[in-house]
């Protein structure tokens, strides 16, 4: 049966010699690579775990952690990568829910003793487990089997584990792969964060090719454009957020990224200001939009580069449904929506989670009848296509008027002065809610001009009644999402309810 380590076992015979991956000063083949994976199951075996243990990481990006997402689930364990850059209470939560055994770690353990069996450090502690002697790979572990629980959540008490199997990954890789060509001469800048799943379908496509990682352990927009000019490299994923950093730095300071022929982004809308820069950064580069989540693994929909011609109606889109993966539209009352109706995004597929580990009633809610519900308001036109309008919690509701943060956000963007900017409801006393913005600028601006600016693009009850000018970027996930909730939250400490629908 086919499983994460399928496309080890592929690349071992087509390109034992080639590189596998590059991080630093660190060059490994596919064979070096695949008798350090052995190793590290032998470890693991030795350490007495069993099949179905979790092994749970914190660390940023490095060639290790490759290994450890081929290994440690194709050895029959699931892995648990958690972010580096949640609280100890966030970490300590995910350890102790997990139940993970075993923890590696590439930013020490302060606060987190006592919570795993083993601890690591994903260094040298990691290294001396490699000494010893290696093991195989079972040949009959079921596709169902849980390959990883990811993390997916705001505070601690909402985190969710997020079980994805072998076949999970293993559709959204082939989806990947459907879409643009992954060869041997493939050269991924692997610049995501590895602890999001958007990780592993990058890993796993390329290294089904035997193709080669180039790994930037913390994302720099000029680090990684010299990584592209450096290695020749082909192909990458990103998030918004760094698409237009790496635009602005491309722009300001040019560097030679003819190689770049692949260029994927997802995890949040783009703005189409953004997608202008970023053509005109990166012209030699197909732009593939990716929409999904981490309970879709996380492919649910792709919109290919000859789709994205701007000033179409498809452009806003994000896509439709990847092959093998249905996409439809509820209403809240549950009844189908027909097409051009708002409603929430549903999803269905090989791709699609096994579940929410220890939570049967959240899992309840967010599966029904195989479809994953997934929290975003959209609707779906007569082609296929699939328009985002919001995330349901992002809706505000003015006046009794509904209002999509996105658009007002979309029109801010549409301003050369807006370099970020996040919308969200705050309480008003008149309307319920009150429409405001956080706008971080790449010049001189004032609210008064970025308000008539929106008034000649959305109607009025959608302009923001506040700009709110800031200096320093907005918060964001280790995933690169910004978190509306730190900006939002302030706005409605002690207020007793939001308005239904907000």
């Amino acid at each position: 049966m086919a499983t994460v380590i399928t496309p080890m076992r592929r690349a071992r015979q087509v390109g034992l010699t080639r590189t596998a991956v590059v991080c630093g000063d660190v060059e490994l083949t596919y064979a070096q690579t695949w008798d350090r994976c052995r190793r590290l199951v032998g470890a693991l075996s030795e350490l007495g775990l069993a099949p179905g243990d979790r092994v749970a990481v914190i660390a940023g990006n490095c060639h290790r952690y490759l290994e450890l997402y081929q290994a440690v689930p194709g050895a029959g364990f699931s892995l648990v990568p958690l972010n580096p850059r949640h609280a100890v209470a966030e970490l300590r939560y995910a350890l102790e829910d997990s139940g993970a055994r075993v923890l590696f770690t590439g930013v020490g353990d302060q606060g987190l003793e006592g919570t795993v069996e083993h601890i690591f450090d994903l260094g040298d502690g990691y290294e001396a487990l490699l000494a010893g002697s290696p093991a195989d790979f079972p040949d009959d572990l079921p596709e169902d089997t849980v390959a990883g629980l990811f993390y997916t959540g705001g505070t601690t008490g909402a985190a969710k584990g997020v079980m994805l199997t072998h076949r999970n990954l293993l559709a959204n890789a082939q989806h990947f792969g459907m879409c643009w060509p992954f060869t041997s001469e493939t050269r991924w800048l692997v610049v995501a964060p590895l602890f999001h799943a958007a990780g592993s379908i990058a890993v796993l496509s390329t290294v089904w090719n035997a193709g080669e990682h180039v790994i930037l352990p913390a994302f720099d927009a000029g680090r990684a454009l010299a990584l592209i000019e450096q290695h020749g490299i082909t192909s990458t994923l990103v998030v918004p957020t760094m698409l237009a950093a790496l635009s602005d730095e491309q722009l300001a300071r040019p560097r030679d990224v003819s190689s770049l022929r692949y260029l994927s982004h997802g995890g949040a809308p783009v703005a189409t200001e953004t997608l202008r820069r970023a053509r005109a950064a990166f012209p030699a580069a197909e732009m593939l939009h990716i929409y999904g989540a981490t309970e879709t693994a996380p492919i649910a929909t792709l919109l290919p580069h000859e789709e994205q011609i701007l000033d179409v109606p498809q452009a806003r889109s994000c896509g439709r449904p990847a092959v093998g993966v249905e996409v439809g539209i509820r209403g809240l009352d549950g009844v189908w929506q027909t097409a051009d109706s708002i409603g929430e995004v549903v999803v269905r597929g090989p791709n699609v989670m096994a579940g929410y580990w220890n939570k049967p009633v959240e899992t309840a809610a967010a599966l029904v009848e195989g479809w994953y519900h997934t929290g975003d308001l959209g609707y779906q036109d007569g082609d296929g296509f699939v328009y985002l309008v919001d995330r349901a919690k992002d809706m505000i509701v003015t006046g009794g008027e509904n209002v999509y943060s996105t658009e007002v956000e979309e029109a801010l963007y549409r301003h050369p002065a807006v370099r970020e900017a996040a919308v969200f409801g705050v309480p008003d006393a008149r309307w319920g809610e009150a429409v405001y913005a956080v706008v971080v600028p790449r010049s001189a601006v004032e609210p008064a001009e970025l308000m008539a600016h929106c008034r000649s693009l959305i109607a009025g009850y959608k302009i923001p009644k506040t700009i709110e000018l800031r200096e320093e970027p907005l918060p964001k996930s280790g995933a690169g999402k910004v978190l509306k909730r730190e900006l939002r939250e302030p706005h409605w400490r002690g207020v007793e309810a939001r308005v239904a629908g907000a």
